[in-house]
């Protein structure tokens, strides 16, 4: 055997030994285009376990990106049209420390200052957003997965005109739906 053939013979081996990594893909469907996730469940299994059961069970379907910061984030899945919240599940154990970081086209979980507060309300991050991470033992937003394709739509959605209505700021004009989440996609 010739020893260049060894080394990728060798190598192949190598990574068919070696586990999977898990990950599920999502494809989100807005009115402004299409968005396709890849959710990390070997970095954080319950996260991903609780989006993915909201999908399932159509909880996304029809619900608004209620909140865009333009070079922050855009924030959705939990409000009807009307701003209108809808019932939640309980809420996910927090994750933060799991080594993903709110960078720039991520997903992660939205909460309250509770850290095991998260629900069914996520956000992509539109840039690297170091002070959303966990750090020193304090808790940050658990980041799941990541945008693997419509990053453009994601920055339709941050450019669309917003303002407040009633106790939420930054609530755009026109609605931006979020039709559906289908799993698997």
């Amino acid at each position: 055997m010739k020893p260049k053939f060894k080394t990728v013979l060798t190598a192949l081996l190598l990574a068919a030994s070696l586990p999977a990594m898990a990950a599920t893909r999502v494809l989100m469907e807005t009115d402004m285009g299409n968005i396709r996730l890849v959710l990390d469940e070997s970095k954080a299994p319950k996260t991903v376990a609780n989006f993915v059961r909201y999908a399932r069970k159509g909880f996304y379907d029809n619900t608004i990106f209620h909140r865009v910061i333009d070079g922050f984030v855009i924030q959705g899945g939990g409000f009807t049209e009307d701003l209108v919240q809808k019932a939640s599940d309980k809420a996910v154990a927090n994750e933060s420390g799991n080594g993903l970081k709110n960078t720039a086209g991520t997903i992660a979980m939205a909460r309250t200052t509770d850290p095991d507060s998260a629900t069914g309300q996520f956000f992509i991050n539109l840039a690297d957003n170091a002070s959303l991470n966990y750090k020193n033992g304090q808790y940050g937003y658990t980041v799941f997965g990541r945008v693997e394709s419509g990053m453009d739509t994601v920055s339709k959605i941050a450019r669309v005109k917003t303002a407040t209505r009633g106790f939420y700021q930054n609530v755009p004009v026109q609605p931006v739906k979020i039709r559906r989440v289908l799993v698997g996609q």
